[in-house]
C-alpha cells in the first residue's frame, strides 16, 4: 500500500523535528555534495582557497597587529597565534554566510517541493569542515616551524569546532529565515562580521581586554576561540570559566534560531 504523508499546521509552538531530519539525511548528503562540488568547481587552484583566505589574512595581521602595534601574542610567535583564531573565526564566518544566502538560492525548490527546510541551511555548511580540514595543513606546517609540541589537549578540538558549527547554524537558521522576507541580510551580514572580529580574540588575547573583559564574555566565539587557541598550542590552560558560558551561549542560540526558523517555515513557499 503507498505510503501517504499528510501535512497540516499545529497551533503550538514547533520545534525541529530532528527525525524528520534524518529521514531525509540522503537530501541532506545530495545538498552539502552539490555545495562542496559548487565550491570548487572552474577554479584555478581548487581546495588551496581554503589555504589562501587565513594565510594571507594572517600575513596581513602579523604585520599590522604584530610588528608594527606590537599585540602580546601570550608568548607565542604571532603569526601562529592568530592563524589559530583566524582558522576558526573563518570556519564560522564563512559558515553564518552560506546559511543565510542558502534558502534565497535556493527559492524553486524552496516553493515547489515539500522537505524539511532546514536542510538547506544546515547542509550549507558542511562544506566548511572541508576547508577547515585543508587550511589546518598550514597550522601542523606552522606548528612544526615554531616547535610547538603535539598534546592531548588536541583531541579537544573536534569538540570546539563542533560546537562552533552549533553556534553558526543556529545564527545560520535564524539569519535564513529572516533573510527570506527581507533581504537586506545579505548585505548587512558582512559588515557585522567585519565589525564582530574585532569583539573576539582573533588578533588579541583575552588578557588584554582588561575592564571590558566582561563584553568579550558575551560574545560566544570568545570562549570557543580561545579554547581552540590553547588546545592546538598548549601555551596555557583552558579557560573553562569563559569557555563555559560560551557553550550555554552557543545551545541557547542554536534553540532560538531552530525554533524562529521552524515556526517561519510555513511561509517560505509563499514570500520566496
Amino acid at each position: 500500500m503507498e505510503e501517504i504523508t499528510v501535512i497540516k499546521p499545529k497551533k503550538r509552538i514547533r520545534s525541529l523535528d530532528f527525525q524528520e531530519i534524518l529521514r531525509y539525511r540522503e537530501l541532506f548528503l545530495t545538498f552539502a555534495w552539490r555545495d562542496i562540488r559548487v565550491r570548487y568547481k572552474q577554479t584555478i587552484i581548487g581546495g588551496a582557497w581554503a589555504i589562501v583566505q587565513p594565510l594571507l589574512t594572517m600575513v596581513v595581521f602579523s604585520f599590522f597587529f604584530g610588528k608594527i602595534a606590537q599585540i602580546p601574542s601570550d608568548g607565542v610567535p604571532y603569526p601562529i597565534f592568530s592563524y589559530s583564531g583566524l582558522l576558526l573565526w573563518i570556519f564560522f564566518s564563512n559558515s553564518i554566510s552560506n546559511a543565510s544566502t542558502s534558502l534565497v538560492g535556493n527559492r524553486a525548490l524552496v516553493s515547489k517541493v515539500y522537505f524539511p527546510r532546514a536542510i538547506i541551511p544546515i547542509s550549507s555548511t558542511i562544506v566548511m569542515f572541508l576547508d577547515y580540514l585543508i587550511a589546518s595543513i598550514v597550522m601542523l606546517l606552522l606548528m612544526v616551524y615554531y616547535r610547538i609540541p603535539f598534546t592531548f589537549s588536541l583531541l579537544l578540538v573536534p569538540l570546539l569546532l563542533l560546537m562552533t558549527w552549533v553556534l553558526a547554524n543556529g545564527i545560520g537558521l535564524l539569519l535564513a529565515a529572516i533573510n527570506v522576507k527581507y533581504r537586506d541580510v545579505r548585505f548587512a551580514l558582512p559588515f557585522f562580521i567585519q565589525l564582530l572580529i574585532f569583539i573576539t580574540p582573533v588578533i588579541y588575547p583575552v588578557s588584554v581586554s582588561g575592564k571590558y573583559r566582561w563584553v568579550i564574555a558575551l560574545n560566544p566565539m570568545s570562549g570557543l576561540i580561545e579554547a581552540h587557541r590553547a588546545a592546538l598550542l598548549g601555551h596555557q590552560a583552558i579557560n573553562y570559566p569563559l569557555l563555559i558560558p560560551s557553550v550555554i551561549f552557543t545551545i541557547l542560540i542554536f534553540i532560538i534560531g531552530a525554533l524562529y526558523f521552524k515556526n517561519v517555515e510555513r511561509f517560505f513557499a509563499d514570500i520566496i
